[in-house]
């Protein structure tokens, strides 16, 4: 099983006028077939928050702990590439190729041959409801909703069952929402990965196994949920 520890995590940056605490002292846990949802204000630290996981930015103080050894120390690029997925409100794909290559970039960049990588790429995209109609067509040509599941089913073929998701639904309607809330649940129960949802949709956090609260840095409350 796989487990994210935070153990007394600060992280501080510098704009034009004032050096801003982003993060506090956070400390919380992270286990597989759970889905959590850190919710809060804005500037509440929860976006800051969920780029200390993906390793984009290393703490100042305390440390973050994958499978109990320290993100800061790891090659985080190949951590990145190989171990977490992130999904964000824009969905990040790459606009010059299909809906196919868009699932199958990270698996040939994982050195898996070009035929074995289309064979599970076309198998993630049925997974997510996507008909193999779309398999052949680039973002521009697909609705938000269907391309936020290309975004799902190319995080789906990695191999590291760490997920992270910035406002995933921010940019659908309410059918779509449900959907890829769904999706995201399902990857968390059914296909054992940790799956951590930044979001200020109280009902998206609603339907999370455990929701995270943050203000002014800090973590001040995590709720198990039925």
């Amino acid at each position: 099983m796989r487990r994210i520890e935070v153990k007394e995590v600060s992280y501080s940056y510098q704009n034009k006028y004032q050096k801003i605490e982003a993060v506090k002292k956070v400390s919380c846990a992270f286990e597989t077939q759970k889905m959590y949802a850190v919710t809060g204000e804005s500037g509440s630290g929860k976006s800051t928050f969920l780029s200390l996981l993906a390793g984009l930015d290393c703490p100042e103080t305390g440390a973050v702990l994958i499978d109990g050894k320290d993100l800061s120390r790891m090659d985080r690029d190949m951590y990145r590439r190989e171990q977490v997925s992130m999904i964000y409100q824009a969905f990040h794909l790459f606009p010059l190729l299909t809906a196919l290559e868009n699932v199958m970039y990270p698996l040939e960049a994982q050195g898996m041959p070009r035929k074995e990588a289309r064979e599970k790429a076309a198998s993630c995209l049925g997974e997510v409801g996507l008909e193999e109609k779309i398999f052949s067509q680039y973002p521009k040509m697909m609705s938000g909703g269907e391309q936020q599941r290309v975004a799902i089913a190319r995080a789906m073929a990695a191999k590291g069952q760490i997920l992270l998701a910035d406002e995933p639904t921010g940019n659908l309607d309410s059918e779509n929402e449900e959907r890829i809330v769904e999706f995201l649940k399902k990857l968390a129960h059914e296909k054992g990965y940790i799956v951590i949802v930044v979001t200020h949709n109280p009902d998206i956090a609603q339907q999370a196994d455990v929701r995270m609260i943050m203000r002014d840095g800090r973590m001040i409350s995590v709720i198990e949920q039925d």
